[in-house]
């Protein structure tokens, strides 16, 4: 049987081996314990632009965007010291750079093995370019459709809605009025009879304001499935996408993400496309800025959040446009529907935060918005008892 199997042995297994290597979608990439690359394969050359040769023997961080490339090796040393995986056997969603500095998506996943020549990682890796951008901008337009579907109901509405509200409001004005005649003659019948048509004025508004609450309520998307998840990934994920290109504008993005506060309680998907939104106005603002600097902060706030803050050093925002920042339709695009802040700004109050900008110091903006922090034992009992009402 042997002699009828010669060819799996030997130049035609390593062959064979190859031409799995060289047609595999995915990249491949090994290294050692020092981070050195060990292993290119095809794929990998073409996705990220170098050829075997020139970046065998090289650091892996040569592949990673700044903050990872300074810190890759500080992972590394970590996980042989502690054994404790954070990305090996896990996977996760990060940025690859290529050889001419641009940047794109991708999904990572590491496996490890112990050979004779000792312990190596070996990286799978997608490109999640097209991919990613596709899921997004599907569950960006279902949204905003959403939205406008909602507002477009509106107008089948105005008539019944009109005629609802022109009851309490017409029983408001007779009420009110009929009370002021009444204290042109102050005696005690007619103060009694005054007061109490007041009274009734106060009821038919609190019946106006419900009726402009209920509507309120129809044209938000109501509040999202909420999950405990990693802040840091929420980011990392969304930027993975909105970032696509911003390197190749000459943006420098820089990262504070405090780890203490990383578990929140938000709809994963909900949060990404505000994270998306704003980091993609934030890029937009810059455009035509000499200095183009984007942070992106997360930290303890009062009463239980996380604050996130995304600051960009654009031209910044105009005072008119400042006061009606997250009304409907209104956009400082030449293209844009004008919904994308305010669809922000729904989203984040159904978490149970809120959202606001201000103008960053040196110039540019910074958008705030606040999530509920998931961890609960650095609440006291009222502020728990408060956020689980």
């Amino acid at each position: 049987m042997d002699e009828a199997r010669p060819g799996l042995r030997g130049g035609v297994s390593d062959a064979i081996l190859r031409s799995i290597l060289e047609t595999v979608p995915d990249a491949m990439i090994v290294i050692d314990v020092t981070g050195t690359i060990i292993f290119f394969s095809a794929t990998a050359e073409r996705m990220f632009g170098y050829s075997a040769d020139e970046i065998l023997g090289g650091n892996v961080s040569v592949l990673m965007p700044s903050p990872d490339r300074e810190a890759h090796n500080g992972y590394l040393k970590r996980y042989l010291e502690t054994s404790e995986p954070h990305i090996i056997g896990i996977g996760r969603i990060t940025i690859g750079r290529r050889r001419g500095g641009g940047t794109f998506p991708l999904q990572l996943s590491i496996g490890e093995a112990q050979t004779e020549e000792g312990r190596v990682f070996t990286g799978f890796i997608q490109d999640l370019t097209e991919r990613q951008e596709t899921q997004f901008r599907l569950e960006e337009l279902q949204n905003e459709l959403a939205h406008v579907s909602r507002i477009s109901a509106m107008g089948t509405m105005a008539s019944s809605l009109a005629h609802e509200l022109n009851q309490p409001l017409s029983a408001i004005a007779n009420y009110l009025e009929g009370a002021a005649q009444l204290l042109e003659n102050p005696d005690g019948e007619n103060v009694a009879t005054a007061r109490a048509a007041l009274l009734e004025a106060a009821q038919q508004s609190i019946r106006a304001g419900r009726i402009v609450r209920g509507l309120r309520d129809f044209i938000g998307r109501g509040d999202s499935e909420k999950q405990i998840e990693s802040l840091n990934r929420l980011v990392n994920e969304a930027n993975a996408l909105a970032l696509i290109g911003a390197r190749e504008q000459g943006v420098e993005v820089i990262f504070h993400l405090d780890p203490e506060v990383d578990k929140v309680l938000v709809g994963k998907i909900q949060v990404q496309q505000v994270l998306v939104n704003l980091i993609r106005n934030g890029i937009e603002a810059m455009g035509r800025s000499a200095r183009k600097r984007l942070v992106i902060r997360s930290e303890k706030h009062d009463r239980g959040y996380v604050r996130v803050s995304i600051a960009d050093t654009g031209s910044g925002l105009d005072a008119e446009v400042a006061s009606r920042l997250f009304q409907p339709f209104l956009s400082t695009k030449d293209e844009g529907m004008g919904l994308g802040l305010s669809i922000c700004q729904t989203i984040i109050e159904a978490q149970g935060g809120m959202i606001w900008a201000e103008p960053a110091v040196g110039g540019g903006t910074i958008f705030y918005f606040t999530l509920v922090r998931a961890d609960m034992e650095d609440r006291d009992d009222g502020e728990a008892a408060g956020l689980s009402s």
